[in-house]
């Protein structure tokens, strides 16, 4: 996901071969085949109407408000047997939209770092529905090692090569229903879902102390049992506080540690250096990412 507390994970050759039967040509097997709401659970859905969105996107679900403009820090650690990391992502919402699948999406801008060094810096996309939910409608994920670009090899885009856009946060999120997919694309081997599994929890991180903190399980039914699962923590308002794991070899912590809100210029800048992104992931990703239209600056609205 565009957001902290993402998994590392590599699949094993099973996973791949349980991935392979969802991509069988003959029309009775892929009849047949589970796709992601089998995965995730019965109730959950995916299916989308372009015409459920508005023209001009606008996301203020309460537990996940993306404003143009606001910038929001996370800081922690990643233990594993290796050792222990330094984990942060800066969070960027920009003033640019972009088209995917019929659908008008607002562009955020993630910078993750290891250890202080740029590992991963990519553009996730997502709009709201007219009932709420906020959905993710693809994400262009730029690795680098040793400060150098190394390609975008999980890139994915909801009506390209099978994948499917799905829920990143519900409009009414509740606890004793079904969990829900988050998004699903089989050629980059990617399956999350997520399950509320608490409210009203209380929760103090470096920006504050939060008492009404949603917690949301999150986790790819597809991995071996060594991935674990991540509990992600949202404040009403604020949005995501906290990243935590359970279970698994990799033990994440992050905490929310800054809320910025950027100027004009400071946003035109982010603008312009998301844009030279947007950019490059059509030469890099010419067969997926290429087929999209390209990302649109607006103007901020003042005020909201």
């Amino acid at each position: 996901m565009a957001l902290p507390g993402k998994r590392f994970t590599a699949y094993g050759s099973a996973i791949l071969l349980v991935l392979a039967t969802l991509t069988v040509t003959t029309a009775a097997t892929a009849a047949a085949a589970p796709g992601p709401k089998e995965f995730c659970g019965p109730g959950s859905e995916i299916d989308f109407d372009p015409w459920e969105f508005p023209a001009s996107p606008k996301i203020d679900n309460k537990w996940f408000p993306l404003k143009p403009g606001m910038q929001f820090t996370t800081d922690g650690t990643v233990k594993s047997a290796d050792g222990t990391s330094a984990h942060k992502v800066v969070h960027t919402v920009t003033g640019l939209t972009k088209v995917i699948d019929g659908v008008n999406t607002l562009v955020m801008w993630d910078r993750d770092y290891s250890d202080d060094v740029l590992a991963e810096s990519e553009l996730a996309f997502f709009a709201q529905s007219k009932d709420g939910d906020v959905w993710l409608f693809g994400e262009y994920p730029e690795e680098y090692e040793n400060g150098k670009f190394v390609g975008a090899p999980s890139t994915f885009i909801s009506g390209i090569a099978k994948a499917q856009a799905g829920i990143a946060m519900q409009g009414r999120p509740r606890t004793g229903t079904p969990a829900y997919v988050q998004a699903y694309a089989p050629k980059v081997d990617f399956l999350d879902c997520g399950d509320v599994i608490e409210t009203n929890r209380h929760v103090c991180v470096p920006t504050g102390c939060y008492d009404d903190v949603l917690v949301i399980d999150e986790f790819n039914p597809l991995d071996p049992p060594s991935a674990g699962h991540q509990r992600k923590f949202y404040s009403a308002g604020t949005g995501l506080v906290r990243v935590t794991a359970d279970g698994g070899d990799q033990q994440e912590t992050m905490d929310l540690v800054k809320i910025r809100k950027l100027s004009d210029a400071q946003l035109r800048n982010v603008n312009e250096q998301a844009l030279e992104l947007d950019n490059h992931a059509y030469k890099v990703s010419p067969d997926v990412y290429a087929k999209t239209p390209r990302a649109v600056e607006v103007a901020p609205r003042h005020g909201d």
